[in-house]
């Protein structure tokens, strides 16, 4: 799932190097944290949040096929 998350950001922003993925797992739910440049946060996002939202769409999906929660998380 990492791996996914990760890919996925790097394609949407301009500084690459920037990208901090980590996880966390409390009560069973697998928090994934993503953190980007300051100048990249809109482009994770996406106009009405419809970016981040099919992130935590994809998320989910994965999630189910592998029996696991994951809740995605967009720090600035």
């Amino acid at each position: 799932m990492l791996e996914l998350v990760k890919y996925i950001v790097e394609q949407l922003v301009d500084d690459k190097q920037a990208v901090n993925i980590t996880t966390q797992v409390a009560d069973g739910v697998e928090t994934v944290s993503i953190r980007v440049a300051e100048n990249d946060i809109g482009k994770v996002i996406g106009k009405q949040g419809k970016i981040a939202m099919s992130i935590r769409t994809l998320a989910k999906a994965v999630g189910m096929k592998e029996g696991k929660r994951y809740n995605i998380e967009i720090e600035d």
